[in-house]
């Protein structure tokens, strides 16, 4: 069986399984580069040396402009590599599974990358400024990513329907996981959400082209152009509000578990990283 015969059926399980279409594109590109680097060779004819080889080749650990890839980005790679093998042993295609002896590598998480208290301050008040339209829907929603803590596509995602500013709540259909939930809004994120709807009839809360919601690509080129105007510093991204609401509720409260409940993190070590960026605390706690 070739690799790529084995990879569309691969596919098409994690899609049966319920996995998301962003997990499903990250194993299509791992698996495709993997298939194109052996060729024609027979899915069958693959050894545990094989799988070894692959990982350590410069094909596999570089960046197409020859600079080496992060840690973390090669553990998904043998991740990736472990789960795809897995299926294809347990599916019979194979009567072993070569890559039963990959491990991930040892290695620190990186530190969430999240906006200072100040540098949000700046983010906002140079958005409250700006008077057009998509400067307002700008505004609102990365306002309410930054009180929340919500994803981007889970913001996109938004109707008018999801926001109950009486009850102070949130209702998020769109989610990882595809689980809904129900999001708390704070004092000044309902204020802002209650002047951003008066006079809007129904619709999706971001809209971009044509009643269209805004796409996370122009969401995040908009973010970067009001980081530029903030003068806050490159690497920015949508998900750095996430990482700035997280990191700041642990400031303040000090709660693991009040900051995993918020984020909606199923396990508590995703939401450990937030514990390891307060230095300050532990500064404080030895003096």
């Amino acid at each position: 069986m070739k690799i790529e015969t084995a990879l569309a059926r691969f596919l098409t399980q994690l899609e049966a399984d319920g996995r998301s279409p962003h997990t499903i594109d990250q194993y299509r590109r791992q698996i495709g580069h993997l298939a194109g680097f052996f060729g024609t060779r027979a899915l069958e004819r693959l050894t545990h040396e094989d799988i070894a080889r692959y990982l350590a080749s410069p094909s596999a650990r570089q960046r197409l402009d020859g600079t080496p890839k992060k840690a973390t980005s090669m553990n998904v790679r043998r991740s990736c590599v472990r789960t795809f093998f897995g299926y294809v042993h347990q599916a019979g295609y194979t009567a072993g599974n070569p890559a039963r002896l990959v491990r991930r590598a040892l290695c620190a998480s990186a530190s969430p990358q999240a906006l200072t208290p100040d540098e949000q301050k700046r983010l906002l008040k140079v958005l409250a400024k700006a008077r057009d339209p998509q400067a307002r829907r700008d505004h609102a929603l990365f306002h309410l990513m930054l009180a929340t803590g919500i994803r981007l596509g889970s913001a996109l995602a938004l109707d008018h329907g999801a926001v109950d500013l009486g009850r102070g709540e949130l209702r998020i259909e769109k989610t990882k996981g595809n689980r809904p939930e129900v999001v708390f809004l704070g004092r000044a994120i309902r204020s802002h959400l209650r002047r951003y709807l008066k006079g809007r009839g129904p619709g999706f809360l971001f809209e971009g082209r044509g009643g269209n919601p805004l796409c996370g690509r122009q969401a995040q080129r908009r973010l970067e152009i009001w980081v530029e105007r903030a003068e806050i510093g490159s690497g920015v991204s949508p998900h750095s509000l996430r990482h700035s609401f997280a990191t700041a509720l642990y400031r303040r409260t000090g709660d693991l578990f009040l900051v995993q409940e918020a984020l909606r993190h199923r396990s508590l070590a995703s939401t450990t990283v937030y514990a390891t960026v307060d230095r300050h605390r532990l500064r404080l706690a030895m003096a």
